[in-house]
């Protein structure tokens, strides 16, 4: 198996552990998990590929990502009650799959167009969409509007993924260095609550309190 294919299969299957982990939090049938499983893990990847006009998805030239996907909901499924905190470990698994998939998405589109701008896009669609469409589903506040470090960790990661293949890096190391730089960055978030600055504006006004 290839670094780029391994790295793919482990963050769809990160991301759909945490699509079934959030099926657990809202009490979900078995179908529920499935269907948040195979939603998270394939979501980013597959606006990606639609995004740079890589059709059929991958997911339908090759449907071992739906099994994958499967496997791991049913796993949760019959786990999830054993967990201390699911909520933790779906931060942690979360921040995992990003680090993964930033780079991936970042491969996939440089080797589609050989831009650096369009390799670092495609590597933060890739690597948080999946998240998004979880939260969206669960009627969860969106990862993006919590205070950590989501998207910029992902940015970081797919840049020196990037740079460092840009650079003629060998490819292991242009892809252990994007996702060990997108993990510390979203690890460190979590861990110690960093934030990126924003300024203070005040709130925006109620319609009612205009009218």
């Amino acid at each position: 198996m290839s670094l780029l294919l391994y790295l793919d299969y482990t963050g769809v299957a990160l991301f759909a552990a945490t699509g079934a982990l959030s099926a657990s939090r809202k009490q979900l049938d078995i179908i529920g998990f499935l269907f948040f499983a195979v939603i998270t893990g394939t979501g980013g990847g597959t606006v990606r590929d639609i995004i740079l006009g890589r059709l059929p998805v991958f997911w339908v030239i090759n449907p071992s990502y739906i099994v994958i996907c499967c496997a791991v909901g049913l796993l949760v499924f019959f786990t999830a009650h054993l967990l201390e905190s699911r909520y933790k470990l779906l931060i942690w698994l979360d921040a995992i799959g990003l680090s993964a998939y930033c780079v991936m998405g970042a491969a996939k589109g440089m080797a589609a167009t050989g831009s650096a701008t369009i390799a670092i896009v495609t590597g933060v669609l890739t690597a948080t969409l999946g998240g998004v469409l979880r939260d969206l589903l669960a009627n969860e506040p969106s990862v993006l509007l919590r205070p950590e470090i989501y998207i910029t960790a992902a940015l970081i990661g797919a840049s020196v993924f990037t740079g460092a293949y840009m650079l003629a890096a060998p490819l292991y190391w242009a892809s252990a260095g994007g996702v060990l730089a997108a993990f510390l960055v979203r690890g460190g978030a979590l861990y110690f609550g960093w934030t990126v600055p924003t300024p203070h504006h005040r709130a925006g006004r109620h319609p009612d309190d205009i009218m």
